[in-house]
């Protein structure tokens, strides 16, 4: 079992930076890729960025590449999603997400098997 919990999310003006964090529970957190997604209104949930168990390997949306960086650390059970020159679009309830059964991780939501309670991000115009 992992328990996440996501916190940092806000408001904020465009142009403006958000550091989001996810606090994990649950021994397998240092063998587990983690993700974050999002969702917008009216919106299917969205891949934003994944990192491997060990944090070597990154991934990203290509909507958020070079904006957003994802990062760990395993000793705190911690993962973070930094986001830079945040625009109106990146308006959405953010998620992270744990997935247990891979070291790697992937963009894709099915093999993700926990999930956050999600945090909510609004970039103003």
């Amino acid at each position: 079992q992992v328990q996440l919990v996501e916190s940092g999310g806000g408001l904020v003006q465009a142009g403006g930076s958000l550091r989001l964090s996810c606090a994990a529970s649950g021994r397998t957190f240092s063998t587990s890729p983690m993700g974050w997604f999002r969702q917008a209104p009216g919106k299917e949930r969205e891949f934003v960025a994944v990192i491997s168990y060990y944090g070597g390997r990154t991934l990203y949306a290509a909507s958020v590449k070079g904006r957003f960086t994802i990062a760990r650390e395993n000793a705190k059970n911690m993962v973070y999603l930094q986001m830079n020159s945040l625009k109106p679009e990146d308006t959405a309830v953010y998620y992270c997400a744990a997935d247990t059964r891979r070291l790697y991780g992937s963009s894709l939501e099915r093999e993700y098997d926990y999930w956050g309670q999600g945090t909510q991000v609004t970039v103003s115009s």
